[in-house]
């Protein structure tokens, strides 16, 4: 029996990390993530998800981070504030290996980024079922136009040239 699953934005999240130690956290209560998967006899069969992260609005305890986020050099977040995903395709190599292409745009630049996805399990929680995700990739900060450096170049903070991104997703039947 296949079954549609919806995103859980009170559930999910997305961590951005860049080399050195720079991390944001965005939560999903804030931000916006649409899509579904379709799952058949505990297996994956199909995946569409999209999210939408908007750096500006999200609220931290480490305003030392949030207030880097909103710095025009590392998203050019004052012109460009929305980060966005949309899959295209889902590839199924095994139970443990999935791979989600798609369309990253960042500063109003689309690119096609592979991601894999990991697909966690089915859990049942207060007699509501939830599947749950991770996706993990590294986006090249040069594909978006985005500054990158070293220690050297800053006197200490450094922007590498890779964004890793995890997602981690939620779903319910």
């Amino acid at each position: 029996m296949k079954t549609k699953w919806t995103i859980d934005s009170s559930q999910s999240d997305v961590l951005i990390k860049n080399r050195h130690s720079t991390i944001a956290f965005m939560d999903g209560t804030i931000n916006k993530f649409t899509g579904h998967v379709d799952i058949e006899d505990n297996e994956l069969e199909d995946a569409s998800i999209e999210f939408a992260l908007d750096v500006n609005i999200k609220p931290t305890k480490l305003d030392q981070i949030d207030s880097y986020l909103k710095l025009n050099d590392f998203f050019n977040t004052n012109e460009y504030p929305v980060i966005s995903f949309k899959s295209t395709s889902f590839q199924k190599v095994n139970r443990n290996i999935n791979f989600l292409k798609g369309n990253l745009t960042i500063r109003n630049i689309t690119k096609v980024v592979e991601l894999d996805a990991a697909f966690i399990g089915i859990n049942t929680e207060n007699g509501v079922q939830k599947a749950a995700f991770e996706i993990i990739g590294k986006i090249n900060r040069k594909d978006f136009d985005l500054p990158f450096n070293s220690y050297t170049q800053t006197g200490g903070l450094a922007k590498g040239q890779d964004i890793n991104l995890i997602a981690n997703l939620e779903f319910t039947a």
